[in-house]
Order: structure tokens, then sequence, then C-alpha cells
């Protein structure tokens, strides 16, 4: 079996083994759960198996080829373990699951069975069950250039290339009035025009909910005070005080881009493909017929 040591293979051979099962998941945010289901707790590679939490797994269904490695694994959800409001704030969407057959007599012996993440993850009557997809599951997107005329890049990614650390488009402070933890407003927003934030993100820097966020739905002045509105509720505690960060927002157009952000050099997207009209278009005697932009 691929990645077998000789130690651990001897001891599979062997006739007479110890072997448990032992699982690692690692967050987005770097927090890591070990879980066993031996009877003891087991420590190796700066993780710590707890055997308490009741965690087990399915049958691991493994194929050659470029199919899909798959299983499901079963647990409690408990302060030992996993606990629901980890699961409702998200911090275990697409986290990192390893899987291992361990020696438990000499824990430096074991075998990685499975790695992949959190697909679909399902919790009821204080219980939890969770997809875990293989390696080979990202080979099932669909991948190629999407051509339109807005902007497909992200505002900072590799494609649109604009650096989001220059003054003026990302802002930093603390919260100060919160409802639904959809609408958060601040008696002054200094040095930001109203709708700068607008199609941006606001992310969580502190607190019991650092690290998530929510992209902006609006961003205006409303009763005197700024007013910045979120699509979705943030999936966590806020509090006043709390200090969260706003990115400015795009619209993905080249007008914004070139006056907004001055990266048009960087447009990702193609204003000048024509629209649904041009396919019914007809010649006609007036008007500029010069094959120029229909914009």
């Amino acid at each position: 079996m691929v990645g077998m040591s000789e130690a651990f293979r001897a001891h599979v051979e062997s006739g007479n083994t110890t072997l448990c099962r032992c699982w690692a998941i690692r967050r987005a945010d770097g927090v890591q759960h070990g879980f066993t289901d031996h009877d003891r707790d087991l420590a190796f590679d700066g993780v710590t198996f707890r055997a308490d939490t009741g965690l087990t797994a399915l049958t691991l269904d493994q194929s050659t080829g470029l199919s899909v490695d798959n299983t499901e694994a079963l647990g409690a959800l408990s302060d030992a373990g996993l606990r629901d409001e980890e699961i409702e704030a998200g911090r275990l969407d697409g986290a990192e699951v390893l899987a291992w057959l361990v020696n438990w007599a000499a824990p430096e012996q074991r075998w990685l069975k499975f790695r992949g993440h959190i697909g679909e993850l399902r919790r009821s009557g204080g219980a939890f069950q969770a997809e875990l997809r293989g390696l080979t599951d990202a080979l099932n997107r669909p991948l190629g250039r999407v051509y339109q005329k807005p902007c497909t890049a992200v505002l900072g990614d590799v494609a649109c290339r604009f650096d989001l650390d220059q003054p003026g488009y990302i802002a930093e402070l603390a919260l100060e009035t919160i409802e639904e933890r959809v609408f958060l407003r601040w008696a002054g927003l200094e040095g930001f025009d109203p709708g700068w934030f607008q199609r941006g993100r606001l992310t969580v820097l502190d607190g019991a909910a650092a690290g998530l966020w929510s992209l902006i739905k609006r961003d205006v002045v409303e009763n005197g005070t700024r007013l910045i509105e979120l699509w979705e509720p943030i999936r966590g505690a806020l509090m006043p005080g709390d200090r969260v960060q706003l990115v400015a927002g795009c619209d993905k157009r080249m007008e914004t881009c070139r006056l907004k952000f001055d990266n048009l050099l960087n447009f990702q997207g193609f204003p000048d493909l024509p629209g649904e009209d041009w396919m019914v278009a007809v010649p006609k005697k007036t008007g500029a017929n010069t094959g120029g932009s229909r914009r």
C-alpha cells in the first residue's frame, strides 16, 4: 500500500496488531482538532487526538484513477470535540481532514490513509455528520475563462493586481452599534464617501467572531449615522468594541476600474462584447455605421 513504512507494514503483517484510527481537522484559521477511536488519548505531529469525543467514521471508498475518495464521519457535539457554534459560524467549512491508521502501542508507526476536506456537514440532536471528500474532488470543478463585459477578477487577487494596502481602500475600526448582525452603524466614518464600501467586504478582526466575514450590500448615511448593511449576517457573536476591517467595493465596471482604482491596465472584462440586441440588429440608413462600439 502506497506510503506505508516498513515498520508499519511489518506490524500489520505480524497478525498480532494494535491498531486504531485517528483523524485531524485543520480549520482555515489554523485551529486543529484531533480525534481517535482508541480508548486513550494519542499525540503525534503536534496534535492531541482525544478519545472521549465519540467520533467514528464509515468505510472509506477509495479507487484508482480520478474518482473522488469519500467517506463520512459521525460524532457528538461537545466541548471536548466539535461545538455546535463552530459549525453554525462556518468555522469547519472546507476544513482539511487527515485520517491515519495508527499502531497505538507505537504511534510513530502509522499510515496516512485519507487526506481531503469537509464537504456537506449536517447536525441534529446533539450530533453531527460530516461528508469527507478526497483531494481529487477539486478536479470536478469547471475551470476556464469567462468572456463577459464586467471584470471577472476579484479585487486584489493575482488577476486584478490592485494593491489594497494603499491608503484609502481599507478601514479598520471598532464596532459601535450592531443590529441583527447585519446592520452596523457608526457616528462617523471620516475620509470615505458614502457608497465607497458597497460591494466590498467586512472581516471581523477580533472577538468571538474573529476571522468571519460577509459581503457589504449597502453603504449609506442614514439618520445622521453611517450604515453598513451586510448581505448575510455574521455567523458569530458581535460586541461593541470588536474591531472590523472594511474593504472598498468594486462593481466590476470598466469605469470604476479606471476612476476609483486607476487599474484599467489589469481590467479583466470585455466591455466591447456585443449584447443580445446586436443579434437582432438590422442595417439602417440613418445614424453612424462605422463598425465601432455600440456602447
